[in-house]
């Protein structure tokens, strides 16, 4: 066994023995929601009522966010055909349980709603969590979006700009147009959604060359995933997930290697676990809007292992990693990049823009929020003590959930800038060393925060 492997396989000691409730590191959501990593569905994690009000004499000049594209379908019917492959085998032979009678009619209905959505596309709830954001952005800055409305060469107007994929491309036109309804008279105001990979797409532009390469051939990468994954855990979590569809003797035949040209039992597990992961998303395509019921084909702690296993490849291949590189998030600075300079273009009277609104992917806010220092995306790993839920707070669910989002508003009360953020709607500190206004404060001068993220040496 490798010096990782094994490592990690004492690593993960604390996670095995620990009871499912304890996975859910103080103040996140539950471990249901937790389950669902990176495809878990949106919803805003602070009530607007509690928002701290705007120092004394400052007014709203500005907004920027960048947000994650809405609830999708799957990106395609990989896992549908896997698992049904299976199923209709099964049903051929009697090998099915009671439930499991009743899982591929669901299944096929499932895979024909995210058909005709379009593979990869926003989902019904995607765009609702689309219009409901943007709504609330309006109803938090009435002020900002009034001036721009009445002065709009000085206030400026508003700049929508996506990835260029489709459904980065529907969130932006969605969430504009649903400004432009909370806000009538600023609709002139909106720009077409325009493209910008190097800024949105990052992960796979030319700024990404060297991530790629790290990714397609670290070798400490793939021996860490692969050692986590190869856990006896693994495997009683499929075995538990398939005895629910099939009967005894036909899950040992799976296991045996008998449909390897199909699929392993860890992979017939983990497309159950995919199609559970991904039915919350899809809820408004479902009967009567009342939701898919995947739930009744895997348990709650299987899903949590398998829910933690893709929060393992996220946070390894995109967020905090390992502690000794920043790799996965260095190329996440084109964006902060942008964050500043919107700000300082609008300080400095050069920008007629009153609102930069972007839209992008999981492959940018995960390293976006490591290279921020937002909450629970702090602490990378070492080989000796890889990542557990037992002593890591990074979870998919709330780091970049379906339409996740960072957002700054800025305020000026003469030649003073103010800047506050929201993570996911939630006002949040910036990362320690940056000073607010006062303690507690959510406001930060500009000029601070230039100081603390060491934009004062820039040219």
């Amino acid at each position: 066994m490798r010096r990782t492997t094994a490592a990690v396989a004492l690593g993960l000691g604390a996670l095995l023995l620990a009871p499912l409730s304890a996975q859910a590191a103080p103040g996140h959501t539950s471990a249901t929601t937790l389950s669902y990593g990176t495809k878990a569905t949106y919803a805003p994690r602070q009530n607007a009522r509690s928002y701290q009000s705007a120092p004394k004499g400052f007014v709203p000049v500005f907004t920027e966010n960048v947000s994650r594209h809405g609830s999708r379908s799957a990106t395609d019917s990989s896992d549908g055909d896997l698992i049904l492959a299976l199923w209709d085998k099964a049903e051929s032979e009697g090998q099915l349980t009671s439930r499991g009678r009743k899982f591929g009619p669901e299944v096929r209905a499932l895979e024909a709603a995210m058909a005709k959505v379009g593979y990869g596309n926003l989902s019904g709830r995607g765009k609702q969590e689309m219009r409901d954001t943007a709504t609330r952005l309006e109803k938090r800055l009435p002020g900002l979006f009034q001036r721009i409305a009445e002065n709009p060469g000085s206030a400026g107007k508003i700049d929508v700009v996506s990835s260029g994929q489709g459904r980065a491309v529907d969130s932006g036109n969605t969430f504009a147009a649903a400004l432009g309804d909370a806000a009538p008279a600023v609709k002139p105001l909106i720009g077409p959604t325009r493209t910008d990979k190097d800024l949105l797409y990052f992960h796979k532009s030319s700024g990404g060359a060297a991530y790629q390469t790290w990714l397609a051939n670290d070798q400490r990468l793939a021996d860490t995933l692969k050692g986590i994954k190869d856990q006896p855990a693994t495997a009683r979590a499929a075995t538990s997930v398939l005895k629910k569809i099939f009967k005894p003797a036909f899950v040992k035949r799976i296991e045996a290697g008998e449909f390897a040209s199909t699929g392993s039992a860890v992979d017939a597990a983990e497309a159950v676990y995919n199609l559970y992961a991904i039915a919350p998303a899809m809820s408004e395509e479902s009967p009567g809007g009342k939701g898919w019921g995947m739930n009744r084909y895997i348990s709650q702690a299987d899903a949590a292992w398998f829910g933690y296993l893709g929060d393992v490849e996220d946070f390894y291949e995109k967020g905090p990693s390992f502690a000794d590189s920043d790799i996965t998030y260095k190329m996440a600075n084109v964006l902060l990049d942008d964050f500043f300079k919107q700000v300082e273009a609008k300080r400095d009277g050069t920008s007629k823009l009153g609102a930069e609104l972007r839209f992008t992917h999981a492959e940018e806010i995960i390293p976006l929020a490591a290279l921020m220092g937002l909450p629970g995306s702090t602490k990378g790993v070492t080989e000796a003590r890889p990542y557990t839920y037992g002593d890591n707070a990074w979870r998919g669910a709330d780091v970049a959930p379906l339409g996740a989002n960072i957002q700054w508003d800025v305020f000026r009360k003469g030649s003073t800038y103010l800047v506050r953020m929201f993570y996911n709607e939630k006002e949040t500190a910036f990362k320690s060393g940056c000073r607010p206004v006062s303690r507690n404060s959510s406001f930060y001068e500009l000029n601070e925060l230039e100081r603390c993220f060491g934009r004062d040496h820039r040219e």
